[in-house]
């Protein structure tokens, strides 16, 4: 089975994306395992499984027969889901992309970009507008 971890922020439409290119993999239905996991800033209460990015890849993935888990952490989410995807020795990551300057990037950062560079296995990166 090819297992995946998919890092999902808020972002319901970036988690569409996300669950698309999981559902696209060959195979996915029979063969795919996806974990969702989404890094809280802090400990607030909230749960994963109430965002509704989380609840949207969710259900593409289960109209794909694709098995799954939600998976919650707090701390820093590059760092997380690396140690994550770590743990599970996960095939791959999934990551959401998303359209920025190059200043942007330099000042904010980028948790996709953090992946990409400190990933010791496949980093799979959707787009970041809809096609």
């Amino acid at each position: 089975m090819y297992h995946v971890v998919v890092a999902i922020d808020e972002d319901a439409d970036r988690a569409r994306r996300q669950a698309r290119a999981v559902t696209n993999l060959p195979c996915a239905a029979d063969e795919v395992r996806a974990t969702l996991l989404h890094v809280f800033a802090d400990d607030g209460g909230a749960s994963a499984t109430e965002l509704g990015s989380v609840e949207r890849a969710r259900d593409a993935l289960e109209r794909a027969g694709v098995e799954l888990e939600i998976t919650e952490r707090t701390g820093e989410p590059a760092a997380t889901a690396l140690d994550i995807a770590e743990d599970a020795d996960a095939d791959a990551i999934c990551v959401g992309g998303r359209r920025r300057s190059p200043a942007g990037k330099a000042i904010f950062g980028s948790v996709s970009q953090s992946i990409i560079l400190q990933a010791d296995r496949p980093v799979l990166v959707t787009g970041g507008l809809e096609s």
